[in-house]
């Protein structure tokens, strides 16, 4: 009872402090991501430290915020494009660093400093392009195309987290994740489809057409994105992610859907916006 109170209440602080600094303005979403962006990879790094892993923590942390403010400035439209060009040697000083480190697999040290960077950075970077959709200015100011992409998300894990619970027979990916079921994933992309359909009536960006397909995009990436949280946690034997979250786990257990379903969702709403 006390961990389902702690989960319900941490849950709605969590969606009042998502959703207010998206409607607030655009600055405080980039302020708040960037510090879950920098928890994120610290999460990460200390997670794979577990499995005698030297990843180099400091570096990636500044890698990684340079890359998520260079993104959101550039949304902005406070910086010119060329400037994102500077992640690119920043992602290289990675390499030239661990010459001048004593460890013992200096490029698995490489290869997972890199990845917390893509797995974690990455995509929340890419989520300060939602606002300005298609804008060459940045002058364009689009809230309710992030808000919808969240709304999409939560709606689809509490749906099939909960249909799952009632219904659930029928496991979706046992040997990754055992509670898993298919009646909570048709449960849940029945549910979502549904949120669609409200928020192609309120939110005019885009057309129905266009959020049923975001949602099939949020449904089966969403997913994938929690299995493959959970064989990475499986890989080092670890239950959770983190403690940041009282009855949710930590960042990358909360915004596991997130990281693989924003670079998909980005791309569609970029490229059809």
């Amino acid at each position: 009872m006390n961990n389902f109170f702690s989960r319900t209440i941490t849950g709605i602080l969590f969606v009042i402090l998502i959703v207010g600094s998206i409607l607030l303005s655009q600055y405080l979403f980039a302020s708040l991501f960037l510090v879950i962006t920098i928890l994120g990879i610290l999460e990460f790094n200390n997670l794979v430290e577990k499995d005698n892993i030297k990843p180099q923590k400091i570096i990636g942390i500044i890698v990684g915020s340079a890359l998520f403010v260079s993104s959101a400035l550039f949304a902005l439209n406070l910086i010119d494009g060329s400037i994102l060009l500077l992640n690119i040697p920043l992602f290289f000083v990675i390499f030239i660093i661990e010459l001048f480190r004593k460890t013992e697999k200096p490029f698995t040290n490489i290869a997972y400093t890199l990845l917390g960077i893509i797995y974690v950075a990455l995509p929340f970077s890419l989520l300060n392009f939602f606002f300005t959709p298609g804008s060459t200015t940045g002058d364009e100011y689009h809230p309710a195309i992030l808000l919808g992409f969240f709304l999409l998300i939560w709606m689809n894990d509490t749906t099939a987290y909960l249909i799952g619970i009632w219904l659930g027979k029928h496991r979706f990916f046992e040997r990754i994740s055992p509670k898993k079921s298919w009646e909570g994933f048709i449960g849940g992309t029945i549910f979502t489809l549904i949120l669609a359909y409200i928020l192609s009536i309120y939110f005019d960006e885009f057309n129905l057409l266009q959020w049923l397909i975001i949602t099939i995009i949020v449904v089966v990436f969403g997913v994938l994105g929690d299995l493959v949280e959970s064989i990475f946690k499986r890989s080092i034997n670890c239950k959770d992610s983190g403690t940041i979250f009282p009855g949710h786990g930590g960042i990358l257990d909360r915004f596991d859907s997130v990281l693989l379903a924003t670079p998909f969702v980005f791309t569609y709403v970029i490229m059809f916006s």
